[in-house]
C-alpha cells in the first residue's frame, strides 16, 4: 500500500475520484449514461466531449514544460486556427465539400504548426526566454485572427465540419476519439522512442545534455512545434463545437488551464521528468471541476473565485509535504492527548 500512495498518480487519480465521488452523491444522475439513437449520452459523456480541445493543448503543454519552458499563446493559435479554417470555408461557397473541407482542415493545422516552429525559433536559435516569446503571439495571435475574418464572427452552416465536435462515432462522440488519438500518437514518440528521455534530459539541464551530445535546441524546436500543431487541431474542435470563428473568444484563457492540468498531472514547472498519464488525469480534474461549478450555479463573477479555491485545495493534497506536516501536527495532537493530565489536590 506505501508503494501505491508513492506513485506518481496516485494523488491525482484520488482526487480526479473524489470529484466525482462528491457529484454523485449530491446528484446520482452524474453517473447515470442512456442511450439514445445509438448514442451515449450524460455528464460522463460530456466531460468526455467538453475536455477534447483542453486535453489536445494540455498534451502540448506538457512537452513544453518538460523543456522547462511555457507556452501562453496556445489559445491565441487556436483563434487563428479557427478563423483561417472558417474563412476558408466561408469564401468557398460550398461549406459541405469534402475538398473544401480537407483545405481548410489542413491550412488550418499548417497555421498552427506554423505558430509553434515561429515560438521555438525565437527561444531555441535567438534565446528569448519562452514567457515573453509566447506572451508576443498570445497578443498578436489574436490580431491576426481578426485580420483574416476582416474583424466579425466568421459563421458558417457546414455538417461535415460540425461533425468534429459534435459528432458520435460507436456511441461516443467523435472528439473523444481526436483527443485519444492524440495521447496515443504523443504517447508512443515520447515513450517508446528515446525522444522522451532526451526531452527530459534537457528539461533537466540543457547546458549539459548538449555537452552530453543531445541537440537540445532541436528538442526544444520541436516541443513548441508540436505544442503549436496540437493547439491549432484544438482550434479546429473548438469552431466545429460553436460553428464559428470568434478570435477573442476562441481558446480565451486555455492556457491556464492547460498549465494547470499539466501541475496537477504531478509534472513540475522546473523542467524534466513529466507524466502524459498525470496531464490525462489533470485535465478530466478541471472539466470534472467545472461541470460541478456549473451543476451549483456558482455566479459567472464568483467562478474564478471558487475555482481557485478548489485548486488550492486539489494542490495542497498533493503536495508531500503538505502532507508531511498535516502527519506530524497530527502525531503530535495524538501525543499530548495521549499523556496523562496531573491533578493537584487542594489541601482543606
Amino acid at each position: 500500500m506505501n508503494a501505491v500512495m508513492k506513485h506518481r498518480l496516485f494523488w491525482p487519480v484520488v482526487v480526479l475520484l473524489a470529484l466525482i465521488l462528491a457529484n454523485t452523491l449530491s446528484r446520482p444522475s452524474f453517473v447515470s449514461i442512456t442511450v439514445q439513437d445509438g448514442r451515449l449520452y450524460g455528464s460522463l459523456i460530456d466531460i468526455l466531449r467538453n475536455s477534447a480541445p483542453l486535453m489536445l493543448v494540455a498534451l502540448g503543454m506538457t512537452l513544453v514544460i518538460a523543456t522547462r519552458g511555457i507556452d501562453l499563446s496556445v489559445g491565441a493559435v487556436m483563434a487563428v486556427s479557427g478563423a483561417v479554417a472558417l474563412q476558408i470555408i466561408q469564401d468557398s461557397g460550398a461549406p459541405s465539400n469534402p475538398s473544401v473541407l480537407a483545405v481548410a482542415i489542413g491550412t488550418a493545422v499548417l497555421a498552427g504548426l506554423a505558430c509553434g516552429v515561429w515560438n521555438g525559433f525565437l527561444i531555441s536559435v535567438l534565446g528569448i526566454q519562452p514567457i515573453i516569446a509566447t506572451l508576443v503571439l498570445m497578443l498578436a495571435g489574436r490580431g491576426i485572427a481578426l485580420l483574416i475574418t476582416r474583424g466579425f464572427i466568421t459563421t458558417i452552416n457546414s455538417d461535415p465540419y460540425k461533425f468534429m465536435a459534435q459528432g458520435y462515432v460507436l456511441g461516443l462522440p467523435f472528439a473523444f476519439y481526436v483527443s485519444l488519438a492524440a495521447i496515443a500518437v504523443v504517447a508512443v514518440i515520447e515513450r517508446r522512442t528515446a525522444l522522451g528521455v532526451l526531452t527530459e534530459a534537457v528539461g533537466i539541464n540543457p547546458e549539459a545534455s548538449r555537452l552530453a551530445g543531445v541537440r537540445a535546441r532541436g528538442i526544444i524546436w520541436g516541443a513548441y512545434a508540436a505544442s503549436g500543431l496540437l493547439a491549432g487541431f484544438a482550434g479546429l474542435l473548438y469552431s466545429s463545437n460553436i460553428m464559428a470563428a470568434d478570435a477573442n473568444a476562441a481558446g480565451l484563457y486555455i492556457e491556464l488551464d492547460a498549465i494547470l492540468a499539466v501541475v496537477l498531472g504531478g509534472t513540475s514547472l522546473a523542467g524534466g521528468t513529466f507524466s502524459l498519464a498525470g496531464t490525462v488525469v489533470g485535465v478530466f480534474t478541471i472539466q470534472t471541476l467545472k461541470s460541478t461549478i456549473t451543476f451549483l450555479g456558482v455566479p459567472p463573477a464568483v467562478t474564478p473565485v471558487f475555482m481557485a479555491a478548489v485548486v488550492v485545495v486539489v494542490v495542497l493534497i498533493q503536495s508531500s509535504r503538505f502532507r508531511r506536516w498535516v502527519g506530524r501536527l497530527g502525531g503530535r495532537l495524538s501525543v499530548r492527548s495521549a499523556q496523562p493530565v496531573e491533578r493537584t489536590e487542594v489541601a482543606s
